[in-house]
Formats: structure tokens, sequence, C-alpha cells
């Protein structure tokens, strides 16, 4: 049996998650290992109300500020080649990634 890393990735910014599942896709590619992925996991909503007037005078009236945060699953084969290139992955902010070895 084949040790697997499950790799998950999760951001505010879904154009930046998915530049780094491109990128952790091109290696698996070149490293020859099988790749199962990227899942798209549910969106997050996040919901913030807060009220419009500082003062606590007048009609209530309040903001809502959103943030999502969206999630992808890759599984992949932990091929020690594969994992050393994915650790020089440059990821930006506001990205997490989390790699986990599962034997």
């Amino acid at each position: 049996m084949v040790a697997k890393a499950r790799i998950s990735l999760s951001g505010t910014d879904p154009q930046h998650v998915d530049d780094v599942c491109n990128q952790i896709k091109e290696i698996s590619v070149k490293t020859g290992v099988h790749i199962s992925g990227p899942i798209p996991l549910p969106t997050k909503k996040l919901v913030v109300p807060c009220r419009k007037s500082p003062d606590g005078e007048g009609c209530e009236t309040y903001e809502h500020w959103t943030m999502r945060i969206h999630k992808r699953l890759i599984d992949l084969d932990a091929d020690e080649r594969a994992l050393r290139q994915l650790m020089r992955i440059q990821v930006p902010d506001g990205v997490n990634i989390e790699i986990v070895l599962k034997g």
C-alpha cells in the first residue's frame, strides 16, 4: 500500500486557491504521481451584522459584512520527490495549506 498525502487548501480568494491547486497538479504530472482532486468543499460564509448608527440614536439599520472561505481537498501519493517540490510552492497571502500524511 502506498502512503497518501492529503492536502487541504483554504482561502478567501478563490483565484489564489485555484492557482495553488494548478501548481500541485503540475507537480504531480511532472513526477508521475497519482492525484485525485481538487475536490471543492462547501464555501463557508461568515456574516457579521453591525449597526450603521454609531451612537444608537435613530432607526435600527444594519450593515452586513460577509467573508467567504473557499476550500479544496487534494489526495496525492506520498512520493519523496513530489513532496519536496510541494514544499517549495509559493503560497500567496490569504491561502492556508495543510498537508497530512496517511500510511
